[in-house]
């Protein structure tokens, strides 16, 4: 997977030519390795003399407080449980690369995001955004359609998104049983809308990256 990494970073500088600020976007279900293939993206291209950073979609996770009062906090991931406009607020400021822009992160374990935690340097020349939801063509993120100069869609078979969702929840230290209500419940269910309500992406991978 190294090689074919190594071939898309070089696909993506063919592509940004002498542009100044190149926003890629990974897109995928939970579990397909977005966060794992935006790393290794962006350390191939610092192998080959460019900048990057990674703005993780995660990050706009809705506060559980503001969950519960809408009773959505078993269903934390769907597409409603996200600050959508915050997002694409973001999206839309680092694309001029003219100033630093501070974008939140989450913390899996606290199951919160973190303002202010990341911040996009305008020298970075190459943005690459992660998150399940960047390829979705429903609601209001459908407004992210053109925003990207180059597009992966990571789109592994469901049974192996099952395991790895597994492994992600059993790692948390989660009983079966809450770690069935994660994976059953909210995680696939998740994966297959991902996966049925998607645009067409620059490069599609058919695997799981570790």
């Amino acid at each position: 997977m190294s090689a074919r990494i190594d071939e898309i970073a070089g696909e993506v500088l063919g592509r940004a030519g002498d542009a100044r600020r190149f926003l890629i976007g990974i897109a995928g279900p939970p579990g397909s390795g977005k966060s794992t293939m935006a790393d290794n993206l962006a350390a191939a291209l610092k192998a080959k003399g460019e900048s990057a950073a990674v703005l993780p979609m995660d990050g706009f996770h809705m506060d559980n407080a503001i969950l519960i009062e809408r009773g959505l906090l078993a269903r934390k991931g769907i597409p409603e449980t996200f600050d959508v406009r915050g997002f694409l607020d973001i999206v839309r400021a680092v694309r001029p690369a003219d100033q630093e822009v501070l974008v939140p992160v989450f913390d899996r374990a606290r199951e919160l995001a973190i303002a202010s935690a990341r911040p996009i340097d305008p020298k970075d020349r190459f943005i690459i955004v992660e998150g399940n939801y960047l390829l979705f063509t429903q609601g209001k993120w459908a407004e992210l359609d053109g925003i990207f100069d180059f597009t992966i869609m990571l789109a592994p078979p469901i049974e192996v998104l099952e395991e790895r969702l597994w492994d992600r929840w059993r790692g948390y230290n989660l009983s079966e049983e809450a770690a069935s209500a994660k994976v059953y419940g909210n995680d696939l269910p998740n994966g297959r809308l991902i996966l049925e309500n998607r645009r067409p992406a620059d490069v599609t991978l058919e695997i799981a990256l570790a």
